[in-house]
């Protein structure tokens, strides 16, 4: 009880921060992006419990299945089902067995991709400068097959 209300507490005290960061501060104040959207990220992986790993670059991902061992390129074609939404939960895109040239996709799919293979599934919690540039996004993918060529 008394470790589930300290969880509670420190969420509200990451959201108050990275609040206060998003809306206190003016563009040219030194804000760094990626400090926002890290504490966003972090925050939203506290409240919905969620357990992964960050890369270097700050792209947050989870693996659900690993698939099989041999991984993508940042060359190769993919076939995938995905859905994204945003840290609220607004679905704002999917698909079904759609497929893609890897290196032409956002940069935190094009890394999170190569990290699993065929018949893999990742959740990929992407910061805005590794999406679309205006907000970090969550995604579910299923790698169902790729080429090299």
């Amino acid at each position: 009880m008394i470790k589930a209300i300290l969880l509670k507490l420190r969420l509200v005290l990451l959201v108050l921060v990275v609040f206060g960061s998003v809306h206190g501060c003016k563009k040219d104040s030194g804000v760094n992006q990626g400090e926002i959207d890290r504490g966003l990220i972090e925050a939203y992986i506290l409240e919905n419990d969620i357990t992964g790993e960050f890369t270097s670059t700050g792209l947050f991902y989870k693996i659900i299945e690993p698939g099989d061992e041999v991984y993508p390129g940042l060359y190769s074609t993919v076939t995938v089902t995905y859905k994204g939404v945003t840290l609220s939960g607004q679905t704002f895109d999917e698909g079904s067995f759609i497929t893609f040239k890897l290196n032409k996709l956002i940069i935190g799919w094009q890394e999170g991709l190569q990290l699993i293979g065929e018949g893999g599934k990742i959740k990929l919690i992407i910061p805005s400068k590794m999406a679309y540039g205006k907000e970090v996004l969550v995604f579910d993918i299923t790698l169902h097959y790729f080429s090299n060529s």
